[in-house]
């Protein structure tokens, strides 16, 4: 889908710029030119997609529905499922999390598919069978889609939405006040500025936040080593598994180029579940998200987000290596 992003970062920087692609340099601006327009581009698109969604689609039905108590947890559910079958890294992943809590979807199903949607997607799956096999990738798809749910759950029990950014109570705010508002019928033609203008307010409020997200990811993707990992990872002790997850943390990687590294570790003796449990924090996980999320939640509320879904990926490697 992005393949032509992918050729232009290529030819800017290792053709026009003329700099090598093995270098650490090559390698961190490539990233950089490359995930900023992807994010930009999937930033504006999916948020002027919701804005048609918000603007013809009864949400308050939807958002009624997600709160009905019979459905015994099974939102949480539903929305990680949808994570799973939307393949979006954690920062791309953000954008789709701003729209959600817009239309009023309950925070903690919101929370189900920001976790789930970078861990598991078919490229990945793919990747998996091919690498791993089987029952190994049935395992990280089944773990990815629970551990989304479980810890949506978690966080929705926690009632955070006090804890959102000041910028996103004024958005929910200004809708409330609409909300009883019945302006005259009008065509989709006629709603297009508005809805383009809406989405380009959302995405210049946030732009200083993916530029200074992904150029952080940029770095650690061209200068941390990867024998680093390899040195430390190595041996079955129990606290490898929580060392894997705390140096994942702070990575920032999709699926689909993490899989590859995660073979490696494993060829080079790190755990399978070791090495699932510092992919899935790598992916689901990481300090350029928590800069993006930075402007719709609260200081609080990232740390709350992280410790929950770290512990949550940590046990999973803990059983990951039972089960593996």
């Amino acid at each position: 889908m992005f393949d032509w992003l992918q050729h232009f970062a290529d030819w800017l920087i290792y053709i026009v710029f003329d700099i090598e692609a093995t270098s650490h340099l090559g390698k961190s601006l490539n990233f950089f030119v490359y995930d900023t327009l992807k994010i930009l581009i999937l930033l504006f698109v999916i948020v002027f997609l919701m804005g048609i969604v918000n603007t013809y689609f009864p949400i308050e039905k939807l958002k009624n529905y997600l709160n009905r108590k019979k459905m015994y947890g099974l939102e949480y559910l539903f929305s990680s499922i949808f994570g799973a079958i939307t393949p979006f890294c954690s920062c791309s992943s953000v954008p789709l999390f701003i729209g959600f809590v817009q239309g009023g979807i309950p925070l903690g199903v919101t929370f189900s598919f920001l976790i789930t949607s970078p861990l598991v997607n078919e490229v990945a799956i793919a990747m998996f069978i091919g690498m791993f096999g089987l029952k190994a990738t049935l395992i990280y798809a089944a773990s990815g889609i629970l551990l989304g749910t479980l810890g949506g759950w978690i966080l929705g029990r926690l009632n955070l939405e006090p804890l959102l950014s000041d910028w996103v109570k004024k958005i929910l705010e200004n809708k409330m006040r609409q909300e009883g508002y019945i302006e005259e019928k009008r065509t989709f033609k006629q709603r297009i500025p508005e809805i383009t203008r809406g989405a380009w307010d959302i995405v210049k409020g946030v732009l200083l936040y993916v530029i200074i997200g992904i150029a952080i990811g940029a770095a650690m993707h061209g200068y941390v080593p990867e024998n680093f990992f390899n040195n430390y990872l190595g041996g079955g002790q129990w606290w490898t598994v929580p060392l894997a997850v705390l140096i994942a943390v702070p990575m920032y990687a999709n699926a689909a180029g993490i899989v590859p590294v995660i073979q490696v570790f494993v060829a080079k003796g790190v755990p399978l579940g070791t090495a699932i449990a510092f992919m899935m924090a790598t992916v689901g996980l990481s300090i350029p998200e928590a800069t993006l999320l930075k402007k719709v939640m609260s200081l609080k509320l990232i740390a709350i987000f992280f410790v929950v879904v770290t512990i949550c990926i940590i046990i999973s490697g803990y059983l990951f290596n039972i089960l593996l």
